[in-house]
């Protein structure tokens, strides 16, 4: 089934309108016709409004609203993933997977060693293509919100952010072994928000790893292997969604 999403006064009681690119998706892509199905979600409340399509006009969709399904298919904790600026088009395929993994917001950082600088202009446009794979990856897994690309931090700014979550989490090859990681990650309960630091290709700098312990992050191995920034990320989510998911 197709899911879309709208803002929250675009649901109202049992009448429901998508307005922009969706409108073109849903008439001329997906040919779709008054009469079928499909699901809704507001990217707040983390329900999903199924409703039929009632009329396709030219510059909206005007649905009736079915039923509503609250069945939690968003992760029981909040996994903020902060990631070190990677080169070429790596943070694409990062956020993608992310989103399916359960992430509920990425934060990009530019760390010392990260290759990539963005100026004013191009993160503004970066942060547009980001928030548009965001959205297409949450609606291709069924998300009941989209996770927000926030804006670029330093990385003294990523951890001041950081500081007030319950577990903060930071992969470092020298690290100790996986039974503190799996201790760590054993220990993420339901409600509580969790900070993952991942370092661009050429890892985190010393003085990086100085400054994250000093404000409470563990550091932690995700094992004897030496990952690429692309799939660290994408490891330690699977540990958080394997552990928590019931």
């Amino acid at each position: 089934m197709h899911q879309f999403f709208v803002e929250p006064g675009q649901i109202q009681d049992k009448r429901i309108v998508i307005t922009g690119s969706d409108v073109n998706h849903i008439k001329n892509v997906l040919r779709m016709k008054p009469g079928e199905e499909i699901a809704v979600s507001n990217g707040v409340d983390g329900k999903e409004y199924r409703c039929e399509i009632a009329e396709i006009l030219d510059g909206t969709v005007v649905c009736t609203l079915r039923f509503v399904k609250e069945d939690g298919l968003e992760l029981p904790a909040k996994v903020y993933l902060f990631q070190g600026l990677p080169k070429a088009d790596k943070m694409e395929l990062i956020i993608q997977k992310a989103v399916e993994l359960g992430a509920y917001e990425i934060i990009p950082v530019a760390t010392k060693r990260a290759v990539v600088k963005l100026d004013a202009k191009k993160e503004k446009s970066k942060l547009m293509r980001w928030q548009g794979i965001s959205e297409a990856a949450a609606k291709q897994s069924k998300r009941r919100i989209i996770p927000q690309i926030a804006p670029v931090m330093s990385f003294a700014e990523a951890v001041k952010f950081a500081a007030g979550m319950d577990v903060k989490l930071i992969p470092y090859e020298m690290a100790e072994g996986m039974l503190k990681t799996k201790e760590c990650i054993s220990r993420i309960t339901e409600g509580q928000s969790v900070a993952v630091f991942i370092g661009p290709e050429g890892g985190f700098a010393e003085e990086e790893i100085e400054l994250a312990v000093s404000a409470g992050m563990e550091p932690i191995t995700l094992g004897k292997r030496i990952l690429r920034t692309e799939t660290a990320g994408f490891t330690i989510l699977s540990f958080i969604m394997y552990h928590l998911e019931k």
